[in-house]
């Protein structure tokens, strides 16, 4: 399996491969591929972040990582967006998410990121080395339940005494 950035020309084919990733998923809004598509066409994205995993030529999972941000007392600090993660149906339960994550947050790490937050299950993000991001004391500011608004360190202590708020889009 080859892990590389997405191409603008399989912008369109990407849209429909979330569509239908998330169609059989066990959560999903109906709307992923929408916001794979506002993300892409905002200031944060960020091409490099922006991962396929392709195996004998064809595309079976995507990854995103947008640049978002928290405001605190010590001011505007950068951070990462992880969103969405999407794998074929027929390829699932083979560690391509998985292998998504871990080589975006390597890619992210190397690019000087501090730190990576999402919205998703606890059970799932844990094992990667989340946590509830309201136990680095970042609070998240739609009525997003706590436990799903999810952080990770890439640099040891890089949230420490924040205190501060984030808007994940």
């Amino acid at each position: 399996m080859l892990i590389r950035p997405e191409k603008p020309e399989e912008f369109p084919w990407l849209h429909d491969f979330v569509r239908t990733a998330f169609a059989t998923a066990k959560v999903s809004d109906g709307n992923e591929q929408n916001f794979v598509d506002v993300l892409r066409e905002g200031v944060n994205y960020v091409p490099e972040l922006a991962l396929v995993a392709e195996e004998k030529g064809a595309i079976i999972g995507h990854i995103m990582f947008t640049r978002t941000y928290l405001s605190s007392p010590k001011g505007r600090v950068e951070a990462l967006l992880l969103a969405p993660v999407s794998v074929e149906l027929a390829c699932r339960d083979r560690g391509i998410g998985s292998a998504l994550i871990k080589e975006g947050m390597k890619r992210a790490a190397e690019m000087g990121f501090r730190a990576v937050f999402l919205v998703g299950d606890p059970d799932y993000y844990s094992r990667f080395g989340f946590h509830s991001a309201a136990s680095y004391g970042v609070r998240h500011t739609d009525d997003i339940p706590e436990k799903y608004v999810m952080a990770l360190e890439l640099v040891p202590d890089a949230l420490h005494g924040l205190n501060a708020t984030i808007d994940i889009i």
